[in-house]
């Protein structure tokens, strides 16, 4: 028995980009040929809830797929994919030799308890099961243990890994292979299905078989010239290659080769598929495709808009597609783009060449409220209070890139008497005394935290060619005591809404980015105490 199988998804994962109407005579001859070319498993389609129709690869039943299959199967297994959420499996037949011989049963994770029955059924009716949980790394381990644990239960012919968002690396498709080798059951074959959006499917799929020589059987997904929906597949043709030159497997390349110009290149020539700048980023953020299919028919969007919009939707709403909340989402970004220059000017006057303090609202400007007031004795600094307003300081410039910190500090009585300056995504009037600065010109995209209004403020001082800078207030959240994070209780986050431990690494992060690539060469240090000290030390002492 064949310890690598290539399995070809063409006529499943190539049916997103059109329909599935491949037509009756290319799914016949695509059969045909995967056949004689030696693949070992061909998925002709789906199995779904809806009838099919003449020419498409989507079918109701086990026994639609009977016209489609050779006579001689050349020991060829034929599978279809079912979605849980898609299809019921009592339409299913059991299984009788003449059609297909195995179904990949599809889920996502809120669905792993309830399709056990589904895949149970499965066996029962006779078929191969493949078990196929979306997203992989949407999995912690041990919600990946537990549902390995309920799987095992079944005996099934294959568990897969599959990258959905194509955002795996190496080490991603390490550490998972053997959290599930440990764990499954001892007859089951792994399988990888995987997505080239980092330009990695092919890499990864020989990393794949490389690293499980003498420990499972297994499974390796692909499709003809890579063709799937958004960055599409690995290539059975360059898989194919791959295990002639290195295993000796003596799969017929010509046989795919021909249909890959007889069929294939037709659908290319109407239809695209592979790398590409807005599905690399859909892969950074393990994004749905279809969020790019969106964005990218915006006129005049660029990859950096894209970028920026898929890091604001969040990890769960980037992973399905929310038409109204991505409109949205791109509605409230297109009115934070401003035109600053001569604002950028005008602070550049007033800031060059000064010391600047920069003063947020964490508590330890309370305890630290003389040593503040010793060192504006001796700097005589340009004093910027970040989202805070306070009589207790000589505050030059007051700097809000929180709507909602500038709206509750809007009805304070002594509001119009600070000079503001303002980012663009929390207004863009002109007021008296208010400097608009464009939000975009500042945001970095990375980090959930990506709009942390301290590092907003460096990155607009390193325009400004300051002398130096000193932070006080820059305290970091504390994961016990909440009412200690804020100079004032009513700014205060709830444990609700706020997890300190990854705002904090977020923040670390962002400020030694800052620290790395900033364009201003002057001294930064704190001037109260900071969770976030090492980063600034570590750069200083490099320096």
């Amino acid at each position: 028995m064949k310890r690598v199988n290539i399995l070809d998804c063409t006529l499943r994962d190539g049916g997103y980009l059109i329909d599935s109407q491949f037509g009756s005579t290319a799914i016949k001859g695509i059969i045909q040929g995967l056949t004689e070319s030696g693949v070992d498993v061909i998925e002709c389609g789906f199995l779904k809830d809806e009838p099919h129709k003449n020419g498409s690869t989507v079918f109701n039943h086990a026994a639609q797929l009977r016209p489609f299959l050779p006579e001689n199967r050349n020991q060829a297994s034929y599978v279809c994919l079912a979605d849980y959420s898609r299809y019921s499996i009592e339409n299913l037949e059991f299984y009788d030799g003449t059609s297909i011989d195995g179904v990949r049963a599809c889920f996502f994770k809120e669905e792993r308890y309830d399709v056990i029955q589904f895949c149970r059924s499965i066996k029962e009716k006779g078929y191969k099961l493949y078990v196929q949980p979306v997203d992989i790394l949407g999995y912690t381990d041990s919600e990946l243990l537990e549902l390995i644990e309920n799987v095992n239960e079944l005996d099934p012919y294959a568990f897969s890994i599959v990258d959905t968002f194509g955002s795996l690396y190496k080490e991603d498709l390490q550490r998972v292979f053997y959290l599930i080798h440990h764990n499954l059951c001892a007859s089951a074959k792994i399988g990888f299905h995987s997505h080239n959006n980092l330009q990695m499917s092919f890499a990864l799929s020989q990393e794949f078989i490389e690293m499980t020589q003498g420990l499972r059987q297994v499974v390796v997904d692909a499709s003809m010239a890579g063709m799937g929906r958004g960055a599409g597949n690995t290539n059975t043709e360059l898989v194919m290659q791959y295990m002639n030159r290195k295993f000796n497997s003596g799969y017929d390349i010509n046989v795919l080769l021909d249909l890959i110009d007889n069929y294939i290149d037709g659908f290319r020539n109407h239809y695209e598929w592979g790398y590409s700048i807005p599905y690399y980023l859909a892969g950074s953020y393990s994004a749905h495709v279809n969020n790019i299919t969106y964005l990218s028919a915006k006129a005049g969007i660029a990859s950096r808009d894209i970028n920026y919009l898929l890091n604001r939707l969040g990890a769960s709403n980037r992973k399905r597609y929310d038409y109204d909340l991505l409109e949205k989402t791109y509605l409230e970004y297109l009115s934070t783009i401003c035109d600053d220059e001569d604002a950028v000017s005008l602070l550049r006057k007033h800031f060059a060449g000064k010391d600047i303090l920069i003063l947020l609202p964490g508590h330890s400007i309370v305890t630290y409220k003389q040593k503040i007031e010793d060192y504006c004795k001796e700097k005589n600094p340009v004093v910027v209070s970040v989202n805070l307003i306070s009589r207790d300081y000589a505050i030059n410039y007051a700097y809000f890139s929180n709507k909602n910190r500038y709206q509750y500090w809007r009805s304070a009585t002594h509001f119009g008497d600070y000079k503001k300056i303002v980012t663009s995504n929390v207004t863009t009037e002109k007021e008296e005394n208010q400097i608009v600065i464009d939000f975009t010109r500042l945001v970095k995209c990375g980090w959930e935290q990506l709009d942390n209004s301290g590092i907003l403020l460096l990155r607009l001082l390193d325009l400004l060619d300051v002398a130096g800078i000193a932070i006080a207030g820059f305290d970091g959240y504390s994961h016990n005591n909440y009412s200690q994070n804020y100079v004032q209780k009513a700014m205060e986050k709830t444990r609700n809404t706020l997890n300190a431990e990854e705002a904090n690494k977020d923040i670390m992060s962002m400020l030694e980015d800052y620290m790395n690539t900033r364009n201003l060469d002057c001294p930064v240090s704190f001037l109260t105490p900071s969770l976030f000290e090492a980063a600034i030390d570590r750069q200083n002492k490099e320096q």
